[in-house]
This record gives structure tokens, sequence and C-alpha cells, in this order.
């Protein structure tokens, strides 16, 4: 086992509604009628069905409700344990799914208020995630700077999977309003299900659906890079949250081959991919899906040729590790340092700047 650096960042935790209803206080009266008129019961997403396996560690499901609705367990069980200074709150609800705009800004400016009340002022350790409704691209603009004037809010959400690639020009509103206020933008497993979630159609096993995810955030990267999103926002920063980081050096040696080969094609990727990679993309440490073999991981660490990448997560309450097994085996105390605290601190600008001052006589 790892030991742990006591003052780290958890760069992905999943505060879970516990029901549709608890969102109706943060509703207008329009949308609490439509609610209780629609008789709508619940948003589930089918990217974490509430029974499987994967969707929570066995001691971390409680015997009732949602695993990860409850604030006390998400501090003993992920907060106190892992000893961290900061827990980055990604919540994982379906507010993007529903195809109305209006419905999807209500629901989303619903539940960033819900998790700043519910969480954010009950904790001071938390901060937050601005959900978004990608599906309205001036409405996301209103709500990033809406949500952003609450320092407590550290990033902005999206999800890996959606309607179009996410380097498409439409987005690119969305990234400059993020990067004027010095916002990452984390992009979560997880997707909308207005389309197949594989590129050959709609499986018929969550299997398929998890194992494709890999896939989804590797064609985001190659679009986010070829379109152009980092020459336009070179201080950008992407972090891919639950996206697994082993599938990386393959992937950027296949995409810079063929960047060389036919680069005439975008010529405002004036950078290497792995250049543009080390400047702007971060990854969260859970899931780590490589073998266990100390030796396998030093690997594959030297072909990422950085050790800035990683970010420390839990990945709360899913089931990624045991125990307090949150740490490969083998890393080095200086590696540690890195993966908790330095590079949390160096993507996330808030933390940042609220550790300065706290250190600042």
């Amino acid at each position: 086992m790892t030991s742990i650096v006591a003052g780290g960042v958890d760069c992905d935790l999943h505060p879970a509604v516990p029901h549709l209803t608890s969102l109706l206080p943060y509703l207008n009266d329009y949308w609490r009628d439509q609610v209780t008129t629609r008789g709508m019961v619940d948003l589930v997403s089918q990217s974490y069905p509430p029974n499987s396996p994967i969707s929570a560690r066995p001691d971390w499901r409680p015997t009732q409700g949602k695993p990860g609705s409850r604030l006390q367990d998400l501090q003993a069980q992920a907060l106190d344990p892992f000893q961290a200074a900061f827990g980055i709150c990604n919540p994982l609800y379906g507010v993007q799914m529903v195809f109305s705009e209006d419905m999807a800004v209500a629901f989303c400016r619903a539940l960033n208020d819900w998790l700043v009340r519910e969480w954010l002022d009950k904790d001071t350790r938390l901060r937050g995630s601005i959900v978004i409704p990608v599906q309205n691209v001036e409405k996301s603009v209103a709500e990033i700077e809406r949500c952003a004037q609450d320092k407590r809010f550290v990033q902005v959400l999206m999800l890996v999977m959606g309607d179009l690639p996410l380097g498409k020009r439409h987005y690119w509103p969305i990234y400059a309003a993020a990067e004027l206020l010095g916002l990452p933008i984390g992009i979560h497993a997880g997707s909308n299900y207005h389309n197949p979630p594989s590129s050959i159609g709609w499986g018929s096993y969550h299997i398929e659906d998890y194992v494709a995810q890999a896939q989804a955030f590797q064609t985001q990267l190659t679009s986010l890079i070829v379109e152009g999103v980092f020459a336009r926002h070179p201080n950008l920063k992407m972090v891919m949250l639950e996206s697994g980081f082993t599938w990386l050096p393959p992937f950027l040696w296949r995409l810079h081959k063929f960047w060389r080969g036919i680069r005439m094609e975008t010529p405002w990727v004036d950078r290497a991919p792995l250049e543009i990679v080390r400047s702007n993309i971060r990854f969260s440490l859970q899931p780590v899906d490589a073998p266990e073999d100390p030796a396998v991981l030093h690997r594959l660490f030297d072909h990422m040729q950085s050790d800035e990448l990683l970010l420390f997560s839990t990945d709360y309450p899913h089931w990624q590790f045991d125990g307090d097994d949150a740490l490969p085996k083998g890393l080095s105390s200086d590696l540690v340092r890195k993966i908790m605290i330095d590079n949390p601190f160096a993507t996330y600008g808030r933390l940042r700047q609220e550790a300065a001052r706290e250190i600042t006589p």
C-alpha cells in the first residue's frame, strides 16, 4: 500500500441527489408545478445504474437511499480517511438527459443551488463543479457566470458523451467563459443518451457502455486538439474525470503519427499533440486500469513523459478500489505529493489562490 499525503485534493467526489423532489425547493413555481403535475419521479442515468456493483463499493453502500446521498457518509468514508484538504463535488444527476432546453436550464440551476446549500455550506473542505445545460450554449455561459460568483465553484462540468464532438466551435463560448474566469473544464464519464454510447450503435449490456467510455475520451481528446480549442484558448485546462489514463501513451503515439502525416489540413495545430496534453489536459487518478505490478505502472509513467498529468481522486462512492488503496503500489513519495497536492493546486486556480491566502502572513 502506498501512503497518502495529508492535505491533498480529492478531485472526483459524487454527492447524490436523493430524489427529484430534493430539487423542488430550488426550482421556481412554474417548474415545481411541472414536476408535480407531470408526476416526474427521478432522473436516473444508465451510466451508473443504482444497483450495479461498480456504482458503489459494498462498504460504501447505505442500507437505505442512494450511495453518496448523505454528507456524513462522504465525510467518514472519503474526506477523513484520505485526509483531504479539499474535495471537489461532481454531481452526476441526469439533468443533461432531458431534451427540453428550458427544463435543462431549470434543473441545472436547481442542482447547482442544491449543491451549495446541502453540501458546500455544510463542510468547508468541499468545492463544487458547475453543471451546465449544454443543450443551450448561451444559457450555459450564463450559468457559469452566475455560479462563478461563488468562489467555492472551481470547475465547469460536462459529460464525455453528448450531441456533438466537444471540439466543435458550437461549444467555444463555454470554453471562453471558463478560461476568462480561470475555471478548468471537467469532462466526466457519462452520456446524455441522445445518441448511442458506442460508435457502432446500441449495446445490450452495461459493460459495453462502461468500456466504451475510454474510447469516447480518446475521440473527444482528438476533437479538442484537432479542432483547435487550445490554439484559441491556450490558458484553458481540461480535466478528464473517471477516464482512465493507461490508454494515453498508445493513443498519443497514434495521434502524433497521423498529425505529422496530414497536418496541412489543420495548420492551427502548431504543436505536437503530446505538448498540448502536457500543457492543457489532466486526468483523475481513478480508475487505475492497469496491472498491480509497480514495474508496469512505472513503465507507463515513463511513456507518459510527465509527472504533472494525474490528479488524486477516490471517485467516491464508485467501486474502483478496496480499503484505503486509492493510490497504486510502489509510487515514490515525491510522485504521491505531485498527484495529491502539487498537480491539483496547479490545475485549479481558485484552490491555489485560496491556499496562497491561507499561508500569507
